[in-house]
């Protein structure tokens, strides 16, 4: 396990047997559990948010099947499938009722979870970049535009976040290009009919009283502001989170305004 020495967390990559499967899994940190779930590219890396959010939480990162890391699962067809396969690693690890978070599909990962178990998530914080309805559904850029250019996209001010040449671990080499058509292929696989979105999602989570908190950067060209209105309507009490003129990762973008709003709601 993870530990803390001169204030640098330590953090490290295990594979585990469960669920049926052996998955990677980036653990670091000490106290109470927070199980993340990676966006649609991939892990990113540890990052400056993680490191201040390990100094009281003890970091689950899972890194999804068909990324490379984590063999693909066949079984697996459809984001609900996924949300599924991730609930029973929960109940096996018995981390359950665990706070989590989730970005981008990792976040619609999340909220799949919650509608089948309301119970299995005691927090739940959402940075969206995936909407609930077909009408304001992702463009398919992300499928259509070349890695750097939607990567630069997801910043306001790339140039003015010094985080963003360090994602996925800085130079972008012939293996990490490899990396990124896997994460590609795999969302596109169990994301594309109906195109990354769930019509039945906001019914599902109708009455879900999970306290939710949703994250959105002002700046977000990407994903509208629409999508939290979306979900707000259907998480019962979600509250809104919004941070000034970032785009879509204000996790690196403003990490101090991240984290502390985050932090906070966490120990509510």
């Amino acid at each position: 396990m993870a530990a803390k020495e001169d204030d640098v967390i330590r953090w490290s990559e295990e594979t585990l047997s469960v669920a049926g499967a052996q998955l990677s899994m980036v653990r670091g940190g000490s106290g109470k559990p927070l199980l993340i779930f990676h966006d649609e590219l991939g892990y990113p890396g540890w990052m400056t948010w993680n490191e201040s959010l390990a100094h009281e939480h003890t970091l689950h990162i899972p890194l999804q099947p068909g990324f490379g890391k984590t063999p693909r699962l066949d079984w697996v067809r459809t984001y609900r499938d996924l949300a599924g396969f991730y609930s029973q690693v929960i109940r096996e690890l018995k981390l359950d009722p665990v706070d989590a978070m989730g970005f981008s599909a990792g976040g619609f990962i999340a909220a799949e979870m919650a509608a089948a178990d309301p119970r299995i998530f005691s927090r739940m914080v959402l940075s969206l970049r995936w909407d609930l309805s077909r009408r304001r559904a992702r463009s398919r850029i992300f499928f259509r535009s070349r890695f750097e250019s939607h990567l630069r996209a997801t910043v306001a001010d790339p140039a003015g976040t010094p985080e963003f040449a360090k994602l996925y671990g800085g130079e972008m080499t012939p293996a990490q290009f490899e990396a990124f058509e896997d994460a590609r292929a795999e969302t596109a696989r169990i994301g594309w009919e109906p195109y990354m979105h769930d019509p039945a999602l906001p019914y599902l989570l109708r009455g879900n009283k999970t306290p939710t908190l949703l994250l959105w950067g002002t700046g977000d060209t990407v994903v509208p502001r629409g999508c939290i209105d979306a979900y707000r309507q259907a998480i019962a009490g979600a509250q809104v989170g919004l941070i000034e003129n970032v785009g879509h990762r204000p996790e690196i973008e403003n990490s101090a305004e991240f984290e502390r709003i985050v932090s906070r709601f966490l120990a509510a």
